[in-house]
């Protein structure tokens, strides 16, 4: 599946430069420091991904959906901003070099992105889950990509 979501023209406050990297340093900290996996009631896992551009490994903190097939659902919601999440890009260009931290341990997974009736699908389940996500899509006129991460075996 392509990873082909554009930005739109318009949509909220998106965290940038040292604020964001400040957040997501906390979120990793509190993920680490708890084991249970959660940060404020969410689920959570931190998203290694190789980046686009810089060919380094890149560490974000992300919220997940359990999927009715046991993999997992990502929202590149970047908080219902106009532009995707970096990470949306760096996934995009390495689909299948992508690891997880998740209960305790690092994975190795293959990314996604959800179309048509599939993303449909999950796109209901993960707004009756976490209705944020929905209050999110309000904010933009960008379809709000839903990846789907499958463990590699």
């Amino acid at each position: 599946m392509s990873f082909d979501t554009q930005a739109g023209t318009h949509g909220a406050w998106q965290p940038r430069g040292r604020a964001l990297q400040w957040m997501n340093g906390l979120v990793k900290l509190l993920l680490r420091r708890s084991r249970r996996g959660k940060v404020g009631g969410f689920d959570m896992l931190v998203l290694r991904t190789i980046g686009r551009k810089s060919g380094t490994e890149r560490q974000t903190p992300v919220s997940w959906i359990p999927a009715p097939d046991g993999s997992r659902l990502i929202i590149a919601s970047a908080w219902g901003g106009q532009g995707n999440p970096d990470w949306y890009y760096n996934l995009a260009a390495n689909p299948d070099q992508v690891r997880i931290d998740v209960d305790g341990g690092t994975v190795d997974v293959r990314a996604e992105q959800l179309h048509g009736a599939e993303r449909d699908e999950a796109w209901q389940q993960i707004v009756a889950t976490a209705p944020r996500f929905a209050e999110y899509q309000q904010k933009t006129d960008r379809e709000l990509p839903v990846i789907r991460l499958v463990e590699q075996r």
